[in-house]
C-alpha cells in the first residue's frame, strides 16, 4: 500500500529534533510520497536540503503563502519566478487567500494569488490552494483564471457541498486531512456525496492532526487515520482507497 500525502511541511522548525524519525515512521506506515509547499523564501534552503537527503520521496513546490504576502510581496513574487526558471518543482503552492488573519492585505493578496496562477500557467504546473474565509474571495479569482490550463488541488478543504462541487469545476481536486476527523469538522457530511476521484490525501503537518491526536502536532504518518475515516465514509477498503487517492494525486502532479 502506497500512500502519499499531498500536503505536509516536513522543513518546518516543529520538526527540528526528529524529523529523519518523523519521515521513517511515516514510510514504515505506508506514506511513500511527500509533496511540500512552500511559504516564502526564509524556508527555500531547508525544502532544498529536504529533497536532497530523500530524493526519492520528497517532491517540492514553490510559491508566496497567502499570510506571508506583505509589504515585500512583490521581492518575494520575484524570488518564486527565479526559482521557478532554475529548477523543477511540481506544483505553485501554497498560493491563495486567507482572511482569517487579517485583511489589510487583500488586493495584494489577489495580487500575489493571479500572479503566480500564471506562472503555474507558464511552466504547465498545478497549483495548490489555500483558502480560509475566502471561498468568494478565491473563487473570483479562479472563475477569470478558469481553463483547460488550469488545475491543481483545494488544500485542507473544509467548505461546503457546494462549494465542494465548485472547487471541482475548476478543475481542483480536494485536499482532505484531519478535519475529516473532527466531531465540528462536517466535511464528513457530505463528502461521500463526492466522487472519490476528486479527493487527495493530505496531512498538512505539523498542523491539524487528526483524532485522536488533535491538539498535538500532526505528522505524515497520520495519514493513515485519515485514509480509515474516509475508507469509512466511501464504504471501500483502506488498500483500495489508498490506490486511488495516489493515482489521484499522479493525475495532479504528474508524477
Amino acid at each position: 500500500m502506497i500512500l502519499t500525502d499531498t500536503h505536509t511541511h516536513l522543513y518546518s522548525e516543529a520538526f527540528d529534533d526528529d524529523r529523519d524519525n518523523v519521515i521513517t515512521n511515516a514510510l514504515e506506515n505506508g506514506v511513500k510520497r511527500f509533496f511540500i509547499p512552500a511559504i516564502d523564501s526564509s524556508y527555500t534552503a531547508a525544502m532544498l536540503s529536504l529533497e536532497k537527503a530523500y530524493p526519492e520521496n520528497i517532491f517540492l513546490m514553490m510559491g508566496l503563502h497567502p499570510t506571508h504576502v506583505k509589504e515585500n510581496y512583490k521581492a518575494e513574487l520575484s524570488h518564486v519566478s527565479n526559482m521557478l526558471s532554475k529548477r523543477k518543482f511540481y506544483a505553485i503552492g501554497e498560493i491563495g487567500i486567507d482572511l482569517y488573519w487579517e485583511k489589510s492585505f487583500l488586493k495584494q493578496q489577489q495580487d500575489a494569488f493571479r500572479q503566480q496562477i500564471q506562472l503555474a500557467k507558464k511552466y504547465h504546473l498545478p497549483i495548490v490552494i489555500h483558502c480560509r474565509d475566502a471561498f468568494d474571495e478565491v473563487f473570483e479569482v479562479l472563475e477569470d483564471e478558469k481553463g483547460a490550463d488550469l488545475h491543481g488541488i483545494f488544500h485542507c478543504f473544509t467548505g461546503d457541498i457546494n462549494q465542494a462541487k465548485q472547487a471541482i469545476s475548476y478543475n481542483m481536486k480536494l485536499g482532505i486531512g484531519g478535519v475529516v476527523t473532527f466531531k465540528n469538522g462536517k466535511i464528513d457530511t457530505f463528502l461521500n456525496q463526492i466522487d472519490v476521484k476528486h479527493i487527495v490525501l493530505e496531512t498538512d503537518s505539523p498542523y491539524l492532526a487528526p483524532v485522536p491526536f488533535r491538539g498535538k502536532r500532526n505528522e505524515s504518518s497520520y495519514l493513515i487515520n485519515v485514509l480509515h475515516k474516509l475508507a469509512s465514509l466511501y464504504h471501500i477498503n483502506v488498500e483500495e482507497l489508498a490506490q486511488i487517492t495516489t493515482e489521484n494525486s499522479k493525475e495532479v502532479f504528474g508524477i
